[in-house]
């Protein structure tokens, strides 16, 4: 194990009782919901969607890699601009195009991978190329967690940051003073009392809630069912080189897990298994009208905080 394991609760192979899995399980989902969820709003694609094809591409993930590598599939925020502009310009089958697209990047480098090793990605994308890739990607969200934490409506609201300060800080004390299960899930506690906060504050609208359906299926975007596929090689080219950036990512992602794991996951399950469990995945969402999707970096500090890294919730 390696040094920085050393007081790891749950480990790669460790499986927690039904009651950790429920509650780490949902600690998973809301993390990662937020981002799930913007992305689509800001490029104005259906969010139910989005949820869909991100927990359909999180299984086929964990299956293409055998279920060794925790891996949450979440909207991709860099394809936002392109995915915009395509929206304005040919609607959503040509956004379709693009994502599906990369995909097939993703799958055609996973193949190579599987052909020749990765000892020609180490030389052209080495630890110190990844690593401030993977920082500007992450620092670009920094205004979008800003808007959150301080606008409601595009307003500043003083209401809006005090709960995300409360939110922030009940958090960080969960983290530090917590033991035993709740010791694993201080993110989601630091989300209830945040959303109690809410409640408090007069944030929260129930109205909606109350009006719209428990149960649904959201309204897919299909190829030959709700539209007639084209190749929009303007989306293509607009969008397939952008996936070599978040191959990068996904690299750096996969270093970082090493580093946390004490383990070796370029070699097994392998990068080629890694890489098509993103390139399946944007696949699939592109054919059910979702954006790109991507393995996310928040996972990763995640797992850190509660000290495990179990594969699956």
């Amino acid at each position: 194990m390696a040094e920085n394991q050393k007081d790891v609760v749950l480990d790669v192979d460790d499986k927690p009782k039904f009651g950790q899995w429920i509650g780490l399980s949902l600690q998973h989902m809301f993390s990662m919901f937020g981002s799930t969820v913007l992305v689509p709003l800001l490029v104005g694609l259906n969010p139910g969607i989005a949820l869909f094809s991100s927990g359909v591409g999180t299984l086929l993930h964990i299956l293409i890699t055998k279920k060794e590598i925790p891996a949450y599939m979440g909207s991709s925020f860099a394809f936002i601009v392109p995915m915009m502009s395509l929206m304005k310009t040919t609607g959503y089958p040509g956004v379709a195009a693009g994502v599906i697209s990369v995909g097939v990047i993703y799958l055609i480098i996973a193949g190579i991978v599987a052909m020749i090793g990765t000892n020609w990605i180490d030389r052209l994308l080495p630890p110190i190329v990844v690593g401030p890739i993977v920082m500007v990607i992450g620092l670009s969200l920094a205004p979008s967690a800003a808007q959150s934490a301080t606008l409601l409506n595009g307003k500043y609201d003083i209401r809006v940051f005090i709960v995300a300060m409360l939110t922030l800080g009940v958090t960080i004390f969960f983290n530090m003073k917590l033991k035993g299960f709740l010791g694993l899930i201080p993110i989601l506690l630091g989300i209830v009392v945040g959303y109690i906060f809410a409640v408090l504050f007069g944030l929260v609208d129930f109205q909606p809630v109350m009006q719209s359906k428990w149960f649904a299926l959201p309204n897919f975007e299909i190829p030959f069912v709700n539209y007639q596929p084209h190749m929009y090689w303007n989306a293509i080219i607009v969008m397939a080189p952008l996936a070599l950036v978040t191959i990068t990512e996904h690299m750096g992602h996969l270093m970082v897990l090493d580093d946390l794991t004490g383990r070796n996951y370029f070699k097994e399950p392998g990068l080629q298994r890694t890489l098509a469990g993103d390139g399946a995945a944007s696949i699939f969402a592109g054919l059910v009208g979702g954006p790109s999707v991507t393995s996310y970096g928040e996972i990763l500090g995640l797992w850190r905080l509660p000290r495990f890294t179990r594969s699956t919730f």
